[in-house]
């Protein structure tokens, strides 16, 4: 595997400069324009966004409620053939998680079988002790699921991060799509893309299929958002749209009769599945933080009651720790007997004292990352760190390693952006979304691109100043 000076993969041009297959059809279009129009469809694609209000905060930032996620209007283009083969492994890893998460929560077969340390969820945060022993609804605990990929050669696709408990960006995807087809729709008659506008309603359905016993024929399906202040608002507000479902605050909700119940113009009426987007620790001031005044006073005791489905489970959280990650390759070929068709980044986990050695003597090559940590945050990327950042970095991993993991700098593949200068490449990876429910496992063909716009960057995530693009999968 390359390091981020070594052979780079570009997804467009081959290193001879020819075109790729995937891009074929679509440069040949993008030669067939004149000078100058895709920088006028530029500015109408951000008038666009802005009259749309696609926006995502970025925490810190005194502008932050106004900032659109910039938008680049290079498709990035998998094959059929690719896409198959992706969507087997991931298929593969979103059952395995479940299956862990199940075990993890009952008989924890995988601890005795001594396949996984014990120490790595009986102190984790994420793991919670009030979901022993009970089921979620139909079995599932993690409905909506986003599976990091990342490209470093034309066969090399690795998994960088499971996102179980919240994945967010899946309006963007909506939205690219929706913009690429508005300002080209030629391109969608020559080029033949596997759509995805139906995924608000294959969401839906997902969701529907995983409610409780004592549901109607046609359940009632709920947003639950923390409020405009949260950097996904758009999206939860998008999401409910979409469905038709409700978007619901807590003060919205209360327990009356054994059910959660949402005000309405005609009084309260039940709730039957509710896609929470509030941490686990906000959820139940009675159950977890008594101080939250984002959740619902006694949901919990609800749902362990059977009277209500929440997605995604408490306590999924537990698979986006990123010393878990390291061991996927183990859960998946323990609940699954076969081995993993997608592998994972090769991870040193601190806790353990030969990786820390390891990773101490080496912090200046290797992206160090929290276990529990998330959007970009808490990250040390040796390469393009300073001798004061890898100094910091180095005393925090000597006073708390268990809290920490790193992994090689890998040389992502590049897809081309447009610039100013013209089209210029850029680093990339995938966030492919995957809903489940006891009807099976429901890919959307693509998910969300982001993409580095600074020259070299390998800093992708949304809360860092990436950008995104529309994910194309070409049909047969």
């Amino acid at each position: 595997m390359s390091g981020p000076d070594g052979p780079k993969f570009d997804e467009m041009r081959a290193e001879d400069g020819g075109v790729r297959p995937a891009y074929a059809e679509y440069c040949e279009w993008l030669d067939a324009q004149e000078k100058g129009w895709m920088r006028r469809k530029g500015f109408e694609a951000e008038s666009f966004f802005r009259r749309t209000g696609i926006t995502f905060n970025v925490y810190g930032e005194n502008d932050a409620e106004e900032r659109l996620i910039p938008f680049d209007m290079v498709p990035r283009i998998i094959t059929a053939g690719e896409w198959r083969r992706l969507s087997r492994g991931i298929e593969q890893r979103v059952r395995a998680l479940n299956a862990f998460m199940h075990d993890l929560y009952h008989r924890q077969e995988i601890i005795r079988s001594g396949r996984l340390p014990e120490r790595l969820f009986r102190n984790n945060e994420a793991w919670l002790p009030q979901m022993v022993g009970f089921t979620p609804p139909g079995g599932v605990y993690t409905h909506i699921v986003g599976i990091d990929l990342v490209r470093t050669g034309p066969d090399e696709f690795l998994v960088l991060e499971d996102n179980a408990r919240t994945p967010s960006g899946v309006s963007y995807m909506l939205e690219n799509r929706e913009t690429m087809m508005a300002m080209f729709p030629e391109l969608f008659s020559k080029i033949q893309v596997e759509p995805v506008s139906n995924y608000p309603r294959r969401l839906a359905k997902s969701l529907a299929a995983c409610a409780p016993e004592c549901a109607g024929e046609n359940p009632t399906i709920a947003v639950l958002t923390p409020g405009i202040y949260n950097s996904a608002y758009f999206e939860h507000a998008f999401l409910a749209d979409q469905m038709g479902a409700e978007l619901v605050e807590g003060t919205d909700l209360r327990v009356i009769d054994g059910r959660v119940q949402m005000r309405t113009t005609s009084g309260f009426q039940p709730i039957d599945v509710l896609y929470r987007r509030v941490d686990d620790d906000y959820l139940d001031p009675l159950t977890f933080n008594p101080d939250s005044v984002l959740g619902v006073p006694g949901i919990f005791d609800v749902y362990r009651a059977g009277g209500i489905t929440i997605a995604n489970a408490p306590g999924t959280g537990i698979c986006d720790d990123k010393a878990i990650y390291a061991f996927m390759p183990d859960i998946v070929q323990f609940y699954t007997g076969e081995a993993p068709l997608l592998p994972n980044v090769e991870t040193w986990r601190c806790a353990d004292p030969d990786s820390l050695k390891y990773v101490l003597e080496n912090l200046p090559d290797l992206v160090v990352k929290e276990v529990h940590g998330s959007g970009g945050y808490g990250m040390l990327i040796g390469p393009t760190a300073s001798k004061k950042e890898i100094a910091a970095f180095r005393h925090k991993l000597q006073a708390k390693p268990h809290n920490y993991i790193a992994q090689p700098t890998l040389s992502l593949s590049t897809c081309p952006v447009y610039t100013k200068a013209g089209l210029a490449p850029r680093h990339v990876d995938l966030r492919p979304f995957v809903l489940v429910s006891p009807e099976g496992v429901d890919i959307t063909p693509g998910g969300l691109t982001r993409v580095a716009l600074k020259k070299g960057s390998l800093v992708v995530n949304s809360s860092q100043g990436g950008g995104t693009k529309d994910s194309w999968v070409l049909s047969d």
